[in-house]
């Protein structure tokens, strides 16, 4: 592999020393990009997009083309681990993922199979090789996954939800039933982000997008305490560098202490948590990333930049902060406005770093 030409990203989430805050963004090869739309319609669908390396790869590395970004995020999606357990997943035009077999039973459960990363998500790791060789060390590769609790709510639910009714009464009511699926998501996700970092991703992500749905005791018991296992689970070093860990939970601001103690190098904040108040509560244990509101991007370039300038400032001088969005990039916003958050944050961090 190619010696790491940017690592500013990596030390920033070891809350080591940089010259500028890093950046990056959630979902930053995606269908805001002309040109991804442009790949995703020679693939045919966004599966097929997924499944094929070299594609995968050609949408991973665009951005980093319009843009000068820290980081690559392997592209990929949440719900390949159960597609691999055989559930049939499928996208149907606007209205996200489904599947086609539907997990309710205690016999649902004990009949699924735990994946094997390497065999049955071998194109995820045929990709990760194809970006990492591409990226010839250009800035990090990010791999990730969906938390077991966000996997099971899509599993259960069948595809996405507003009310989380079915998983909520399999929570509730059969709770026995929901510890044995997460149980098995936990270790089928171990294995594939092993997987990933092994195959060349130099940092990973675990994304908890429905962890902010519970209340406090359930979110600890159904959703922190398997992602906590898998954390521990995770290979911490791999080709004589650290890889760091990062966990996000959208909507889980209130549980930032507990959070911290779960073993991840970063926790990721959405935009309605103030990284100030995040980084006097839990900046001492953990680097921060984020957490700008996705929104801002629909705004002139003098307002962008004056939000990264008010987030920077409320993060305040020294390390351990990873600039992103507090979710994933809007489909419609304009990629020039994207790239005036990108240089904003470059420009306007500097003064935050100086010795």
């Amino acid at each position: 592999m190619s010696e790491l030409k940017n690592d500013r990203f990596l030390r920033a989430l070891m809350r080591e020393p940089v010259d500028v805050t890093p950046v990056w963004m959630m979902r930053q090869a995606g269908r805001y990009l002309p040109e991804y739309r442009e790949t995703r319609a020679q693939a045919g669908d966004f599966l097929s997009l997924c499944k094929n390396r070299e594609l995968a790869c050609e949408v991973t590395i665009q951005p980093l083309e319009r843009y000068e970004l820290d980081a690559a995020i392997l592209f990929s999606d949440i719900l390949t681990i159960p597609d691999a357990m055989d559930l049939g997943l499928y996208f149907e035009q606007g209205e996200g993922p489904k599947f086609k077999k539907i997990i309710r039973t205690e016999e649902d459960v004990a009949a699924l199979p735990i994946p094997n990363a390497s065999t049955d998500l071998d194109y995820v790791m045929n990709a990760v090789k194809e970006i990492r060789g591409a990226l010839s060390g250009r800035v990090p590769l990010i791999g990730f996954s969906g938390s077991p609790w966000t996997l099971a709510t899509y599993m259960v639910e069948g595809g996405s939800s507003k009310d989380f009714r079915h998983i909520k009464k399999m929570m509730f009511a059969t709770p026995d039933v929901m510890h044995a699926l997460l149980d098995k998501l936990a270790i089928s996700v171990t294995d594939y982000l092993n997987e990933q970092i092994r195959s060349g991703a130099q940092a990973v992500q675990i994304f908890d997008t429905w962890g902010g749905v519970l209340s406090g005791e359930m979110y600890k018991e159904f959703s922190l305490a398997y992602m906590q296992k898998i954390i521990s689970g995770l290979i911490r070093e791999y080709d004589g560098r650290k890889v760091p860990v990062i966990m996000f939970t959208k909507n889980g601001g209130q549980w930032l202490e507990t959070m911290a103690n779960a073993g991840a190098d970063a926790l990721g904040l959405d935009w309605t948590t103030d990284i100030g108040n995040a980084r006097e509560r839990v900046g001492s244990q953990v680097a921060l990333q984020g957490n700008m509101d996705p929104s801002v991007l629909y705004a002139p370039a003098s307002r962008i930049r004056s939000e990264v300038e008010d987030i920077l400032s409320r993060f305040g001088t020294g390390n351990g902060h990873v600039f992103n969005l507090g979710h994933g990039i809007h489909q419609f916003v304009d990629p020039e406005h994207a790239k005036v958050f990108v240089d904003a944050v470059h420009e306007l961090s500097a003064k935050y770093h100086q010795n």
